[in-house]
């Protein structure tokens, strides 16, 4: 069984978004990050807060998977950079926002705005939506190429996130799980 590292966006998960349903689910095997700067993202707060959870859910001697939101996917891949040999079972990662897109939240998550996707050292795969508003589909496959990431696109469900109505993201779930027995 593996451990999760709950990595979300801006101002984290609420009580509906996936993220929070899947933690709830999988309860002392889930370590949610909990960053300062959760309304005015700083990267490195943020990649101390992943390594804090990292740090937590390894102590389960589990496998560990990052299991990340919108601008949590530029704090998994950050973290992950500079963090090549940790081992990690794998990165799900979804919705990543386009840092050089229109709606890229300059002002309040300034420090993410020079982040670039590299090779992952690690499986993962990418979801995104075809109507995001924070990214088109071809920047997201472009940062799943970029990561070395298996690309899934899920169709016409925005942000992927509460306002979606995924619930607890069966689809998503087993998405997941495809990435965790890799």
């Amino acid at each position: 069984m593996a451990a999760y590292v709950i990595i979300p966006g801006i101002d984290g998960s609420d009580g509906q978004h996936w993220q929070t349903l899947w933690e709830r689910q999988w309860g002392a095997s889930a370590v949610r990050i909990s960053p300062a700067s959760w309304s005015a993202p700083d990267l490195d707060d943020w990649l101390g807060a992943v390594q804090e959870a990292y740090d937590e859910a390894s102590r389960q001697d589990r496998r560990v998977v990052l299991v990340a939101h919108s601008l949590g996917c530029w704090a998994a891949s950050s973290w992950l950079d500079n963090n090549p040999s940790v081992p990690i079972a794998g990165a799900f990662l979804v919705a990543p926002p386009d840092p050089r897109g229109r709606a890229f939240p300059r002002e309040a998550a300034a420090t993410f705005t020079d982040v670039s996707a590299q090779p992952l050292p690690c499986p993962a795969l990418v979801v995104g939506s075809a109507n995001d508003p924070y990214s088109t589909l071809d920047a997201t496959a472009d940062f799943a190429a970029r990561w070395e990431a298996r690309w899934h696109p899920v169709g016409e469900y925005g942000h992927l996130n509460s306002a979606s109505g995924l619930g607890s993201w069966q689809h998503g779930r087993e998405l997941l799980d495809s990435l965790a027995q890799q």
